[in-house]
């Protein structure tokens, strides 16, 4: 066991522990009457439509790309995909290229001495619900330029112009690797002294209140877990912010987020094997046009794979009476199954540690970032040999209900994606097994948070899943 070097900024991570243990400060009241509120104005209309209806898009001739009329936002083209070491070794398919580097952020002010987050109220088209909690500005750089002629981006001055304001976060962060050609997006924390004027559709809360919020299906979205994944929650001596004792799952958790707690492996060591995995792992990803795609066709106004599976290209008309723009059309993402994404944990000398995999997904910048455990459509692998499954899917499956830590339905990005969805899932992994293999480490949290100060290193499922492991730091509500 190997011990740390402490975190810079010594005082945040202690205010970041009193926010996470005010869940139920005085700004909580009226949340779920705001709630109900939002959700009973914003009322969104999605229809299905042919990809080739969509209005102000078209398919390119020469490639069958689908693009937007502006040339601005995203286009859904072809990419070409060689993976030497993957059950599948060589495969096409469609994919999103979207360049331009979005900012997500969340506006942070003490009120009464505890942080509290400014959270939107925010409807995507994708949603399967409505409404989701979102952070307090997530943008593409097209919206906040006015390509699409709408409504400005309230709060995006505070982002924008940050040299005013303390930041706590902000780092460049992939986005999914098997959906998106190297899609990056700026995650933000910004505190502010200022007078804040909240708007039609935010509320303040504290972290201890968001994190309860995470245990309700589809509620915490997306792009607000990534952000909150990169709060530096972890300093020296955290475990005295919490006053634990004892050696249960709680004390462990908060134990692994105090720099000073020993680790199974040294920051060095990890970082020396994500370089070798990098290095080690052979991806070839190409871009082609869409028409070259191979064993994928357009029928029914769709784009779908020939045997059924994965997902489908698709069309949507919305309106949105609350978002920027009232109205628009577009292609989206829909999956035909839900995914499962899981960390196994494990209290090691009194410690937690988290079970990441090096993990290569075609669309990343850097071939290869920190998933979870498990990250898969089990369906997917339904038609593939035993030894083509997943690693720890079966243990994940079968776990029994009294090592199930975290167990939640959970929204991806809505903007992009049509009624996304993955359990998410947190399961304490039997102390007698070894799970450690080439492709596999343990983390202690503060060496996660240690990796979230830098891009590339946690992919966006297993951040998901660090924000919900956060969420239990306070113990049952």
């Amino acid at each position: 066991m190997t011990r740390s070097s402490p975190l810079t900024d010594a005082g945040t991570p202690a205010r970041i522990a009193a926010s996470v243990l005010a869940a139920d400060h005085r700004t909580a009241e009226g949340f779920d009457e705001w709630l109900a509120e939002q959700r009973a104005r914003s009322v969104t209309d999605v229809r299905p439509v042919p990809l080739d209806a969509l209005d102000g898009w078209s398919r390119e001739a020469e490639t069958g790309n689908y693009r937007h009329h502006s040339g601005r936002f995203f286009t859904i083209e072809g990419l070409d995909v060689h993976m030497a070491d993957g059950p599948v070794r060589r495969w096409s398919q469609p994919i999103i290229n979207q360049p331009e580097v979005g900012i997500l952020g969340f506006l942070v002010k003490e009120f009464d001495g505890v942080l509290h987050c400014l959270v939107q109220a925010k409807v995507e088209p994708g949603n399967c619900n409505g409404v989701q909690l979102s952070p307090t500005v997530q943008a593409t750089r097209s919206n906040y330029t006015g390509v699409h002629r709408g409504r400005t981006v309230p709060y995006l001055e505070f982002f924008r112009d940050s040299a005013r304001h303390h930041v706590l976060a902000d780092v460049r962060q992939s986005e999914q690797g098997a959906r998106f050609y190297q899609k990056r997006n700026r995650n933000m924390v910004v505190e502010t002294t200022e007078e804040v004027e909240v708007v039609d559709g935010f509320h303040w809360l504290t972290l201890g209140h968001l994190h309860r919020l995470l245990a309700i299906d589809n509620l915490v979205n997306m792009d607000a877990r990534t952000v909150l994944s990169c709060l530096p929650f972890a300093g020296l001596r955290l475990a005295d912010s919490f006053d634990v004792a004892g050696e249960d799952f709680r004390a462990a958790l908060i134990r692994s987020c105090s720099q000073e707690a020993a680790s199974a492996h040294s920051m060095a060591e990890l970082l020396s094997w994500i370089t070798e995995r990098r290095v080690e792992t052979d991806v070839y990803a190409r871009r082609i046009p869409l028409r070259d795609v191979e064993r994928w066709r357009y029928a029914d106004g769709r784009i779908t794979h020939e045997t059924g599976r994965y997902f489908d290209v698709i069309g949507v008309d919305v309106a949105a009476g609350t978002r920027e723009v009232s109205r628009w059309m577009q292609p989206m993402i829909a999956p035909h199954a839900r995914g499962l994404v899981a960390f196994l944990v494990r209290d090691i000398e009194g410690v937690l540690h988290v079970l990441v995999r090096a993990h290569a997904e075609a669309g990343y910048v850097d071939v290869v970032e920190l998933a979870p455990t498990v990250q898969c459509a089990p369906d997917n692998y339904a038609h593939l040999p035993e030894s083509a499954r997943p690693p720890f899917l079966g243990d994940v499956l079968a776990a029994p209900a009294d090592r199930i830590r975290f167990d939640t339905e959970l929204s991806e990005e809505g903007g992009r994606f049509h009624h996304a969805r993955n359990r998410y899932v947190v399961v304490e992994a039997d102390e007698d097994d070894d799970l450690e293999g080439p492709g596999f480490r343990w983390l202690t949290l503060h060496q996660v948070v240690n990796l979230l100060r830098h891009s590339h290193y946690l992919n966006i499922e297993a951040r998901s899943l660090v924000a919900c492991l956060h969420s239990l730091s306070a113990g049952p509500s």
